[in-house]
């Protein structure tokens, strides 16, 4: 999709209560430490040009930097200050050298693309989130090196979309097959990278508009950063399959005369995950377990929890393995660290940060502490809250410790007023019930006035969850919405705030990007293909139904799935069944992927050259079943 946004008329300047705490902010950090600014511009050599934007072939708008050319300034009142020092640093874009044989191209994307030279070609690290970007990164290299050389290698550092979807605009599928070229990736990373944008992707996709502001107008008032990057990319999200799987610590490849040696970090911050050691350049490839900013335990668009505990542990043993060596380590976000001393005491506060949050949450935990009370509680060492590049750009404090508990000991806290809670609405009906809407309008707007925002957003959103149609609630929760934006040091925070205070005030803006794209879509085993429609089985609906399926790939000698409904679960199994199929689908484990592409349409599946052989008009009954997402699915109003 294109990248639009939506600009509301209706924003309000920063109110004295946001002033206050913005002086406040500039004078508790040392605003006066420039060195991330000198780091951030090293080695540039050129940029797009003007217009600094990358357009897709229908002449849409699919990344701009343009669009961010307001933080050339100083940061207002509508913005923390940290948070617009931050986007300063992530706005910065074009072609960087690193060292020796090493360049980066970043501000191109939400996450950057690493370019290694080797003896012939190039080495592709992490190809950004769509094809459209990468294919104007390999270009502005291309553009400033003065050279044409051939994609060797693609790396995939991990399974999150930014750091595989470009990968088309380098390479194709042909390419690859054609010139042996070598796709890595860690252990599990197909696995992980499908199921994360595929099982949950329409939720994902519609909760990371409101993190990234996708949706938003850039400005001072409105999206001005990520935190992590400046947002994603809108374009077409592609992805090649690995062909060469890293799977332990100490491994080591030669391509195109770059040696290389990994590490694994699997649930690390993503499930499957390598760092990246290049001896002869005592260069370190620290994917995103290193950055300049206090990452995510739980990214706010939602996701498996992350294990902190070994975070902390993998950085320890990038410490002894790499530390007494590297003399510059980059990233797949922000900009590279050089000298080894400065190398030792990133990797070092990185470490301690996760390990910190870690162990104190179950400290407080095991006190008998919940997640929202040790949120409020835990601080961090002196040192690690003075630091730039722990500060919580991405992932909060706040937020991080509640995730850290959810990990052991889940949602519940052992309250039992709060094992069996009414829904919103029905909290929100009942809490309006007892005081009157005149009444909560009245206290939110009083605690609005006081600038205590979070007990207005919490009156405020009862009224609307109450009643989404009373126009003054709406309004006034947008105004609460955009002063907590406005303060939040958090990227993604302001970003929910914002996004939250743009569809209260114009409607809802839906989701910009889709990450379930075909590509991804392709990569499904059959296992996945099933899993797929089981999860948008209408249970209630399927309950008395009967339905016997069997997908049998002739590439993997002829072996069957076979499939039925059971009390409204669609399951499967490899073994024999005592009921014959109704309905059989044969073809090849890549054509199977159209099941999931096109649901159980005889039609689309035989144009996809899969045999349908039986009673067509089980796939209706079961077509008839499905419950597809809803990517316009409210998340301000019921």
């Amino acid at each position: 999709m294109t990248q639009s946004t939506i600009k509301s008329e209706e924003s309000n300047p920063p109110s004295l209560h946001i002033v206050k705490q913005w002086k406040e902010v500039k004078e508790s950090l040392p605003f006066d430490d420039t060195q991330d600014f000198v780091n951030a511009k090293r080695g540039w050599r050129g940029s797009l040009g003007d217009p600094n934007q990358v357009i897709d072939a229908q002449g849409n708008v699919v990344w701009n930097n343009d669009a961010y050319d307001f933080l050339k300034d100083d940061a207002p009142y509508s913005a923390n200050p940290s948070l617009w020092r931050q986007s300063q640093l992530t706005r910065m874009n074009g072609l960087y050298h690193v060292a020796g044989p090493i360049y980066q191209v970043r501000g191109l994307d939400l996450s950057n693309t690493t370019i290694i030279e080797g003896d012939e070609g190039i080495i592709v690290i992490d190809p950004l989130t769509s094809q459209e970007t990468g294919a104007a990164a390999l270009a502005l290299y291309q553009k400033h090196r003065g050279t044409d050389r051939a994609v060797k290698a693609v790396i995939y550092t991990h399974s999150h979309v930014d750091h595989f979807g470009g990968v088309k605009g380098f390479v194709s599928e042909d390419d690859v097959k054609k010139n042996n070229i070598n796709i890595i990736a860690p252990e599990g990373f197909l696995e992980h990278a499908v199921s994360e944008n595929v099982y949950t992707g329409t939720s994902m996709s519609r909760r990371a508009a409101y993190m990234y502001g996708a949706a938003l107008e850039q400005g001072p008032r409105g999206q001005i950063g990520a935190g992590l990057g400046q947002t994603t990319s809108t374009g077409v999200v592609t992805l090649i399959a690995p062909n060469m799987t890293i799977r332990r610590t100490g491994e080591k490849k030669i391509v195109d005369g770059i040696k290389m040696e990994f590490q694994m970090a699997p649930d690390t911050e993503a499930p499957s995950e390598m760092l990246i050691w290049f001896p002869d350049l005592n260069a370190l490839c620290a994917a995103e377990d290193a950055t300049h900013t206090f990452h995510n335990i739980l990214t706010l668009r939602g996701a498996v929890v992350r294990d902190p505990h070994s975070w902390a542990k993998y950085l320890t043993e990038t410490i002894d393995r790499y530390g007494s060596q590297a003399e510059v380590v980059f990233a797949q976000h922000h900009w590279p660290t050089w000298g080894n001393d400065n190398i030792l005491k990133f990797l070092t506060y990185q470490r301690d940060l996760y390990a910190y949050a870690h162990d104190q949450t179950l400290r407080l935990l095991n006190q008998g502490y919940n997640g929202t009370e040790i949120a409020e509680m835990l601080t961090l060492p002196p040192a690690l809250e003075q630091s730039w590049y722990c500060r919580g750009y991405y992932g909060s404090l706040s937020h991080n410790v509640k995730a850290i508990y959810q990990r052991y000991v889940g949602w519940f806290d052992g309250n039992p007023a709060h094992l069996w809670e009414h829904t919103p609405v029905d909290k929100a009906n009942r809490y309006v019930d007892l005081i009157g809407e005149d009444k909560v309008l009245e206290e939110g707007t009083k605690a609005y006035l006081k600038g205590d925002y979070r007990w207005a957003a919490e009156l405020l959103s009862h009224a609307v969850f109450n009643n989404p149609k009373n126009e003054e609630a709406c309004k006034k929760l947008a105004d609460v919405y955009e002063q907590l934006g406005y303060g939040s040091e958090n990227g993604t925070w302001r970003n929910f705030y914002i996004s939250g205070a743009t569809e209260l005030r114009n409607g809802n803006f839906g989701t910009p990007t889709q990450t379930a794209a075909a590509d991804v879509l392709g990569q499904l085993t059959p296992d996945m293909v099933l899993d797929t429609l089981a999860i948008k089985i209408n249970g209630p609906e399927a309950w008395d139904q009967e339905v016997f399926m069997d997908l049998v790939v002739s590439d993997q000698n002829n072996k069957t799935y076979h499939s039925w409904l059971s009390n409204g679960a669609l399951v499967y199994s490899t073994a024999d069944q005592s009921n014959a199929a109704q309905v059989t689908l044969i073809g090849t484990a890549k054509q199977l992927t159209a099941l999931a592409v096109y649901g159980p349409d005889p039609d689309a599946l035989a144009n996809a050259g899969i045999v349908v052989d039986g009673n067509p008009k089980v796939l209706d009954t079961l077509a008839s079943l499905l419950d597809p997402g809803d990517p316009k699915f409210n998340i301000v109003t019921p």
